[in-house]
C-alpha cells in the first residue's frame, strides 16, 4: 500500500511537471468554462424561468453551480486523451519494465488531473464572483459550506477521470479518446438541472434529470452555496443531495478505477 501511494505521487509529480512545460494545455483549459460562464450569463439571463422570475440576476446565482460541476466533469476527456497519447507513444510499456505498483500510473495520472481541476475551479469562482455571483443568496451560507460544496465538486471531477482512464485505455489515439470522453459528456450535463429548472421538463425527461449523478452534485452545491433554484423534487437524491452526491461520486470510482486498473493490466500484458 505505501509503495502504491509513493509510486503514484511520483507519476502525478510527473504530469504535473509536464502540464507546467506546456502552458498551453492550462490555458486553453481555462478559457472553454471562462466562455461558458460569460455566454450563458449573459445571452440565456433574462429569459431563463428559475422558479417564478425570469430576473438576470438570479440565472446568474442558479447557472455557477451548474458551470462548476460542467467544467470537473469535461475534464474527462483531457484524462482520456492524455491515457491514449503515453499508450500511443509506448510510455506506458516503459512504466511496466519498472518495478512499481501497477495501479500507480492509472492514480498518478487523476491526481493530477484533479489538480488542474481544482486550479480550473478557482479561476473560474474568481469569474462567476466578476459577473455577480453571490453565495448566500437566497440562504444563509458560510465559508465552511462553501468548501464542501467545492470538495464535492473535486470529487465529482475524480470519480469521472477514472471513466475518462478507461476511455482512455480503450481505444487507439488521443483523438478518440477526446471524442469519446466528451460525446456522452453533453446528455449528461444538459438533461440535468445544470442550466435550466427541471420543473420545465416534460415529465420522463424530469425523473431522468433528478436521478442524474450530475444533477445531484449540482443540487447539492446550490444547497451549500445558497444559491436559488433547488429543485423541489420527491427524488431521494433531490431530498439529499449531499449524501446523494457522495454515494455516487464513491461508487464511479470504485467501479471505473477497478475497470480501468483491469484494462491496463490487460492492455499491458
Amino acid at each position: 500500500m505505501g509503495q502504491s501511494v509513493r509510486d503514484s505521487l511520483v507519476v502525478a509529480k510527473r504530469n504535473l511537471i509536464r502540464m507546467s512545460r506546456i502552458p498551453e494545455m492550462i490555458i486553453f483549459g481555462l478559457i472553454q468554462p471562462i466562455m461558458f460562464v460569460v455566454l450563458f450569463t449573459y445571452v440565456f439571463g433574462g429569459s431563463m424561468k428559475i422558479g417564478d422570475t425570469t430576473d438576470p440576476q438570479v440565472y446568474k446565482n442558479f447557472l455557477m453551480a451548474g458551470i462548476f460541476a460542467q467544467t470537473v466533469t469535461f475534464a474527462t476527456a483531457g484524462a482520456g486523451a492524455g491515457i491514449a497519447d503515453d499508450m500511443h507513444k509506448g510510455l506506458i510499456d516503459r512504466f511496466r519494465s519498472l518495478p512499481m505498483a501497477r495501479g500507480a500510473v492509472l492514480t498518478g495520472r487523476t491526481i493530477a488531473d484533479l489538480v488542474q481541476t481544482a486550479l480550473t475551479l478557482a479561476v473560474l469562482a474568481a469569474v462567476g464572483l466578476l459577473v455577480g455571483w453571490r453565495p448566500g443568496s437566497v440562504a444563509p451560507t458560510n465559508f465552511g459550506k462553501i468548501l464542501g460544496a467545492f470538495g464535492l465538486l473535486l470529487l465529482l471531477g475524480y470519480a469521472f477521470t477514472w471513466i475518462g482512464a478507461l476511455i482512455g485505455l480503450s481505444v487507439r489515439t488521443p483523438e478518440a479518446a477526446t471524442s469519446g470522453g466528451l460525446i456522452w459528456l453533453f446528455p449528461v450535463t444538459f438533461i440535468s438541472n445544470a442550466f435550466v429548472d427541471t420543473g420545465q421538463m416534460t415529465p420522463w425527461l424530469r425523473h431522468v434529470a433528478d436521478w442524474n449523478p450530475f444533477s445531484a452534485t449540482v443540487q447539492a452545491c446550490r444547497k451549500l452555496f445558497g444559491d436559488p433554484g433547488l429543485s423541489p423534487s420527491e427524488a431521494w437524491p433531490m431530498q439529499h443531495p449531499v449524501w446523494a452526491s457522495l454515494i455516487y461520486s464513491v461508487l464511479i470510482i470504485v467501479v471505473f478505477r477497478t475497470l480501468a486498473v483491469r484494462k491496463y493490466r490487460n492492455a499491458t500484458a
